[in-house]
């Protein structure tokens, strides 16, 4: 059969031009490099320029700055180290692979690969994997780090193309950030900005926690519906049928039966797992437990617990890791564990150069205020508009999806425009719930196509391990069916969910108007 795209399938051809087009840019570090050089150049360039944009956030006037001044140079060069060594997804990262690097090289995730096969129908493979990715949100940014890369592991392992289930888990953890029928610490920190926008109009009003959560479980559905269709359908053959994995593929699991030795050491390791997670649940149960915050919450950003997930998924992998290696012995001494670790982190060399340049990119970018301003310019040519209520809905999803390319954070871009839209809407008989709703959605669907998602390389280094010629054309061109798709049907969803009246979430004490 030819391998090439056939002639009259539209999207194959959109998909590979976008592919070439995006794989002839430059290697993503140099690419991150180029845009901040790019950013102090109009930096300097729009400096001078009086938007007349006032920064809701400090209520003074919003200016952009110039980082080519010799001021702003020497304070550059001054935080470079403290930019890269906070980058958040740097320590993410490369404290978890070091967990996961000894439970992999030991064999202990192939093991525990070969069990989930032997009972999941491989019809059930996807929906399995993108639930699971999209109940990692409630672990931080775990999805990335661990349920990303092990997509792309369990599908080489069921015979099927490796980057097809990097898609899906990535639509999942990243696509689908707002998709999730547990709570996590992003609903009350959405919800505080929520209601001082609202409160704007109403001084009154108080918003609960978890105002979107029926919403958002009920979205669940929606994205792993779609996702299961994209991959299956669209993408995995689409992947077969121009891409070829790599031959002569070291450190992947194979098929074969585990040996009696080994399946004793995978029931005894999983023992100390299951184990160590009923002793974290125990830990942090009673309402005084020191992994709550102040307060007494559990999923607050302020508790310890909520921070310390990374180093807890360290332990509960780095554990059962050692203890499977030495009894299957693929251990033989401490050395073996040792070099295992440094085996993964030779792996994230790659990926440490590129966070460097990107680390310092989107410092700077952010210092500009250019991201700022051009959300804060989005919103209020939006309101200007006067648009109907239900257009003004899909109006705020499609700008928050656009703004989220250029502007990461999903709070930092809430705390700028929630106080325009909230008010905005109020005044149209809309919920501050429904409001927050329709940027949660626009938020989550760009997430997989911008390399400014600062886990964005991070994928790319995971197709990598499979076909070494991924760049970030060949991600993009992936990811975008599920964006694009994501954007229509979950906005379709939210106008059927708004129309028929159905709560969003937790009673507030604003009124819900359909």
């Amino acid at each position: 059969m030819d391998r090439q795209t056939p002639k009259n399938n539209l999207m194959d051809r959109f998909l590979n031009a976008i592919e070439k087009a995006g794989n002839k840019l430059p290697d993503p570090a140099v690419l991150f490099l180029a845009l901040l050089l790019l950013t102090w150049l109009l930096s300097s360039l729009l400096a001078p320029i009086d938007f007349g944009a006032i920064d809701p956030r400090t209520g003074e006037k919003l200016f952009i700055q110039n980082l080519l001044t010799g001021e702003k140079l020497a304070d550059f060069l001054s935080r470079m180290i403290a930019v890269f060594i906070n980058f958040p997804p740097l320590g993410v990262v490369l404290l978890a692979m070091l967990g996961v690097g000894v439970a992999e090289y030991s064999d202990y995730i192939n093991a525990g690969l070969k069990y989930l096969l032997s009972f999941t129908p491989q019809i059930l493979l996807t929906p399995i994997i993108i639930l699971v990715a999209i109940v990692s949100h409630t672990a931080a940014d775990a999805g990335y780090v661990l349920v990303i890369p092990l997509g792309g592991i369990i599908y080489y392992a069921a015979g099927r193309h490796p980057l097809a289930g990097i898609a899906a888990t990535f639509a999942g953890v990243s696509g689908g950030f707002s998709a999730n029928f547990i709570p996590s610490a992003i609903d009350p920190l959405l919800q505080s900005f929520t209601q001082s926008a609202a409160q704007i109009i109403d001084p009154n009003i108080t918003l609960n926690p978890l105002n979107n959560i029926f919403f958002t479980g009920l979205s669940s559905i929606v994205v792993i519906t779609v996702g299961w269709y994209l991959t299956d359908k669209v993408i995995e053959p689409r992947l077969k049928r121009t891409t070829t994995v790599d031959e002569n593929l070291s450190d992947l699991p194979k098929m074969e039966q585990l040996k009696p030795e080994e399946k004793t050491a995978f029931k005894i390791a999983s023992l100390v797992m299951v184990l160590g997670l009923f002793g974290l649940f125990f830990w942090a149960y009673p309402e005084d437990s020191s992994l709550r915050s102040e307060s007494g919450e559990i999923t607050s950003f302020a508790a310890p617990l909520m921070r310390s997930i990374v180093p807890f998924i360290f332990l509960i992998f780095w554990i059962p890791g050692i203890i499977f290696g030495f009894l299957s012995k693929n251990y033989k001494t401490s050395a073996d564990v040792i070099a295992s670790m440094s085996k993964s982190m030779g792996g994230m060399s790659h990926y440490i150069v590129m966070a460097f340049f990107c680390a310092l990119f989107i410092d700077s970018f952010a210092q500009s205020n250019i991201g700022a301003m051009i959300a804060l310019k989005g919103a209020s040519f939006l309101q200007s508009l006067h648009l109907p209520s239900q257009v003004t809905v899909i109006s705020i999803v499609f700008l928050s999806a656009i703004v989220n390319l250029l502007v990461g954070s999903a709070s930092a871009k809430w705390a700028l425009i929630s106080p325009i839209f909230v008010p905005m809407l109020m005044q149209l008989q809309i919920s501050p719930d429904l409001t927050q709703a329709a940027y949660r959605v626009g938020d989550s669907v760009s997430n997989i196509i911008t390399p400014l998602n600062p886990y964005f390389p991070l994928v790319v280094i995971y197709c990598q391990k499979y076909i070494k010629k991924t760049g970030i054309g060949t991600l993009v061109s992936i990811m975008l069916p599920y964006s694009i798709y994501l954007l229509f049907i979950w906005t379709v969803f939210l106008l059927i969910y708004w129309t028929l009246g159905i709560p969003l979430g937790l009673q507030s004490s604003y009124e819900y108007l359909p």
